[in-house]
């Protein structure tokens, strides 16, 4: 791992602090950055985000890193994509309109239903149901809780691509999984020993 790093995505939509922390509490060189340069020369790219979609695109086209996120996911690179940041790679968002995202997953980003009985956003801890087995989630038992922060989910096309589901009222992706790349829905740096562990193993994917 000599001279890699983990370049974290700033695009002035995200808990970057605590991001990173996580992040470095397992990898020696973690790197918040915006710069095209530090993004193309990572070993891994970690998008988080927290926040409004439409925003989000906006900042992410404003800072012309679009296409290097896209670029970077199609070189097979690891890629971690946290809350908003599993959003943006969807086709479009439904939230305040209909919004166009970097279009790396077919499908849509729905609000939960006015049929949920239940708060939202969902703020707090709920269980993940593994879908299948990929490297990100070994050691990751059924039932594990985390910690989430969201009005709105994404839903794939291709149901292949969950990895696990969550139920809110509505059962939903609470993450997705494909080739080089992992995106929770979840906070994996706010919660605890479960986060650590899928922290953990997307490192090890760092070669």
């Amino acid at each position: 791992m000599k001279n890699k790093y983990i370049a974290v995505v700033n695009y002035g939509m995200g808990n970057l602090m605590s991001v990173s922390k996580a992040f470095a509490a397992v990898f020696p060189d973690v790197r918040v950055t915006g710069s095209k340069r530090t993004l193309d020369n990572a070993a891994a790219v970690v998008l988080p985000g927290v926040g409004a979609f439409e925003d989000a695109v906006k900042n992410l086209n404003r800072q012309g890193i679009t296409g290097n996120l896209k670029a970077n996911i199609a070189s097979g690179k690891p890629f971690f994509g946290i809350c908003l940041g599993l959003q943006l790679l969807f086709t479009k968002s439904e939230e305040n309109g209909n919004f166009q995202g970097l279009d790396i997953i077919k499908g849509t980003v729905r609000k939960f239903p006015g049929t949920v009985k239940l708060k939202v956003p969902q703020i707090g801890w709920n269980k993940i149901f593994v879908k299948k087995e990929v490297p990100v989630l070994q050691g990751i038992k059924e039932g594990s809780f985390v910690y989430f922060v969201h009005s709105y989910f994404g839903d794939p096309l291709d149901k292949s691509l969950i990895a696990t589901e969550t139920f809110y009222g509505v059962k939903f992706a609470s993450s997705v999984s494909f080739d080089n790349v992992f995106a929770s829905q979840f906070h994996p740096e706010k919660s605890q020993l479960a986060g650590l562990k899928i922290i953990k193993n997307f490192v090890e994917r760092i070669k």
